[in-house]
């Protein structure tokens, strides 16, 4: 099968693994507290992605890594794997899995948004509209109490918001692989929730529901992430973001299919307007002239770009791989992401409309 294709599938099925989780988490929270669920979904996580990152020097990376990554990474656990599937769950016990599968197109825009405010990045008009859009249609879920509600569209955001953080601090953690970083964000984070969701209620679900919540975890979770990785390295990010922005879809249909819920008029105005303001911050294009300081550090890189021009003896310009490099200092435009290499502030392009939102994962 062609290499793209497959990529193309890889990102498919990531975001069906990633969208049936909120109405199988809705399923699962009929046994479970909000706290004991979040915990095992992350520790199903963990299990999926530790053979790979045991591969990858497995827990020690952190440990040897600068206080900087540790405190990084210290933030990803604390905001993407304790507080943001808390508030989720909360939500989830409150509004229809559908409605909850809508929301979560917030963390695109709550993604953007944060790196506007906190990390230095820019949105223009474009971008804004496409922020906007999401926040109409998710004040639209809130405002029909049987679609929704508005505490649990709350919720909802406070969560998008907690994986908007997530984002930003996962993509600036330096010399450990994504498949390490999740690792240590299940392991802590699910042994946390885990432990407060077991002294605040006994544990009553039984086996069976405890095996589901760790599998659910492991696919929707730990499985996604790894093959979105994969897919965004064939496809490049803007496209796998494209394809993995269909993963509410998944869920809705699930909803729909497996517990019974309608769906309401509220449901089918709500969903295009998501989709204008995901495919608005997706598709802007951001460049201007910039400059880079020498640097070094260690991170997963390819040749085929405008930053990593050192050699590899018999190594392709397509083939990713990670180690201790230098950067010398330069200045260019090219378009770009708010990544590592592009964390800076600049005056107001003189294309007010050419931005671009930081990369979300699942």
């Amino acid at each position: 099968m062609n290499e793209k294709v497959t990529a193309v599938l890889l990102a498919l099925l990531s975001a069906a693994l990633f969208g049936v989780a909120t109405p199988a988490s809705k399923m699962l929270l009929e046994g479970l507290t909000p706290f004991q669920l979040a915990g095992l979904l992350y520790l199903g996580a963990a299990l999926a992605v530790a053979p790979i990152a045991l591969r990858q020097g497995g827990l020690m990376a952190p440990i040897h890594a600068d206080t900087q990554t540790r405190m990084r990474l210290l933030g990803a656990v604390v905001f993407g794997g304790i507080l943001g599937p808390l508030a989720l769950l909360f939500g989830l016990r409150l509004a229809q899995a559908a409605s909850v599968s809508l929301w979560l197109n917030l963390e695109l825009a709550a993604t953007a948004a944060l790196g506007v405010w906190i990390f230095h990045d820019h949105l223009g008009r474009k971008g804004w509209l496409g922020v906007a859009a999401a926040l109409l249609a998710s004040a639209l879920l809130a405002w029909d109490p049987d679609a929704a509600g508005l505490a649990a569209g709350g919720l909802v955001l406070v969560a998008c918001l907690c994986w908007g953080m997530d984002n930003h601090l996962t993509a600036l953690i330096d010399g450990i692989s994504p498949s390490q970083s999740t690792l240590w964000k299940g392991l802590v984070a699910g042994s946390v929730n885990l432990a407060i969701g077991v002294w605040l209620m006994p544990l009553s679900a039984g086996a069976p529901e405890l095996l589901a919540a760790l599998l659910v975890g492991a696919l929707s979770y730990g499985a996604s992430i790894v093959l979105y990785i994969h897919a965004a390295q064939n496809l490049g990010a803007t496209r796998a973001q494209v394809l993995f922005a269909c993963a509410p879809l998944f869920g809705v249909a699930l909803s729909v299919v497996a517990l019974g819920e309608s769906l309401t008029v509220i449901h089918l105005l709500a969903a295009p307007l998501f989709a204008i303001g995901v495919g608005i911050l997706l598709l802007e294009n951001h460049a201007h002239d910039h400059v880079h300081d020498p640097i070094s550090h260690d991170h997963t890189h390819r040749h085929d770009d405008a930053h990593h021009t050192h050699d590899h003896a018999g190594l392709p310009a397509t083939i990713r791989h990670a180690h201790l490099h230098d950067h010398a200092a330069t200045r260019h435009r090219h378009p770009h992401w708010p990544d590592l290499h592009h964390r800076h502030s600049h005056a107001p392009s003189s294309n007010p409309d050419s931005s671009m939102p930081s990369e979300a994962k699942p």
